[in-house]
């Protein structure tokens, strides 16, 4: 018994590290993979699909100060990602964004899309985990109530203690979720500012 959850332990650890390492790669099918958290619309005045060829590498791949970027003339697409080193000197997440720039071309210029994504398993196990929180938490409020618990005093008490309790870890789990979003969030904007930047020759205003 012990085993078998050993192995199943070591079984799920490593479908997570698989999801994230397929995730990380610029592959023409990886770019693609992921959970869509956001999207962003834009205008480059200043770049066609031609000349945006000659701004990348004959591979399609665009180095970036905190990040890397690759083109796919044919898909009409770049996807670009920050820089995932192993022992990185800033906090990282269990959120890590990239985003996939869709191209368009109109009257004035090119249109691009940029659509958020997340690995898989990140999005998965915070479902479950607010999920099973929230669930577990109604089932006990109402075994509680249907119990009798709340007609004293006492276990008035104890039962409105355990219920804030659970409505404690929920905002706790909320709140890191919205920060590592805004965190990862903003080294994903990071990047685009710096490839519109390598793309146009000149920075980026300030949104």
């Amino acid at each position: 018994m012990i085993l078998a959850g050993l192995f199943a332990g070591v079984l799920f650890i490593g479908l997570i590290l698989g999801d994230w390492f397929y995730f990380i790669q610029l592959t023409p099918d990886a770019i693609r993979y992921g959970c869509s958290v956001g999207r962003t619309q834009d205008r480059w005045t200043a770049n066609t699909l031609a000349t945006l060829r000659d701004r990348f590498t004959a591979d399609g791949v665009l180095i970036l100060p905190h990040g890397v970027a690759r083109f796919y003339p044919e898909l009409s697409q770049i996807a670009i990602r920050p820089q995932y080193a192993l022992f990185a000197s800033g906090f990282r997440t269990a959120w890590p964004i990239k985003g996939l720039i869709y191209l368009s071309t109109n009257d004035h210029g090119l249109g691009a899309l940029c659509v958020k994504r997340i690995p898989w398993s990140s999005a998965i196990i915070t479902l479950i985990w607010f999920a099973l929180v929230s669930i577990g938490s109604l089932v006990f409020v109402a075994t509680y109530l249907g119990d009798g618990g709340f007609e004293s005093l006492q276990g008035l008490l104890l039962g409105a203690g355990l219920t804030a309790g659970g409505a404690l870890v929920l905002i706790i789990g909320l709140v890191t979720v919205i920060l590592s979003y805004r965190l990862e969030n903003s080294r994903l904007t990071k990047v685009y500012e710096e490839l519109c930047e390598a793309l146009e020759g000149q920075p980026r205003p300030e949104s």
